[in-house]
């Protein structure tokens, strides 16, 4: 996907105002700014942000459009990706659970620059110590392997949690062994902005009778 397709897409799936537009495109000065002095992105993926990152990310959420109302819960939310964008394109709640203290002075800056913090939360901690609460919709990008993501956000996590989980081109044999675990409905579905790239869709997961 270019960034010429990433913007179209926004715009017919999503129907993003000019103002959002604005002030998504202020959240990346920042964070190619910020990036500087701390590893937010890869370098590489930098004349690429729309489609490597803002697109990935805002291709949840249609994917979330029949989850149950409630708060959006993203783990190891890092950069902002997917739970910022999330966000910005959605009054949902969002939680975003990070550990690293500068990131999360990070994550706190972003959201006012993107005009958000009415409904976005940051937890600083750790995801297995910060204060749980019920999700509506479980996210996690690039933080860990499926079944461990499945033992760091159960304590999230209810029967009617829908689990949105952007893996790369491993997310079948994840899958496959996390299976061997968990219990629930299960599929993957090919991201729109990377064919080598595939989102884990999960509900009702639960752990599996030993």
């Amino acid at each position: 996907m270019t960034e010429d397709e990433a913007r179209a897409w926004l715009d017919s799936e999503i129907g993003v105002s000019r103002e959002t537009i604005a002030r998504i495109e202020t959240f990346i000065g920042f964070l190619f700014e910020e990036g500087e002095r701390q590893n937010l992105i890869a370098t590489s993926t930098r004349d690429h942000v729309w489609a490597r990152h803002i697109v990935d990310s805002a291709q949840l959420l249609p994917l979330a459009r029949e989850a149950a109302d409630g708060a959006w819960v993203d783990l190891g939310s890092g950069a902002g990706f997917p739970g910022l964008i999330v966000a910005a394109l959605s009054p949902r709640p969002v939680v975003l659970v990070e550990s690293r203290r500068k990131r999360i002075e990070f994550l706190e800056q972003a959201a006012r620059l993107l005009g958000v913090t009415a409904h976005v939360i940051v937890l600083g901690g750790r995801v297995e110590t910060v204060p749980a609460q019920p999700a509506a919709v479980i996210s996690a990008r690039a933080f860990a392997p499926l079944d461990r993501l499945f033992t760091l956000g159960a304590r999230f996590s209810r029967s009617g949690t829908l689990w949105l989980l952007p893996k790369g081109r491993n997310a079948q044999s994840e899958l496959e062994a996390a299976r061997n675990t968990w219990q629930g409905v299960f599929h993957v579905k090919q991201s729109v902005t990377d064919a080598d790239s595939s989102i884990i869709v999960a509900q009702g997961v639960k752990r599996g009778k030993s």
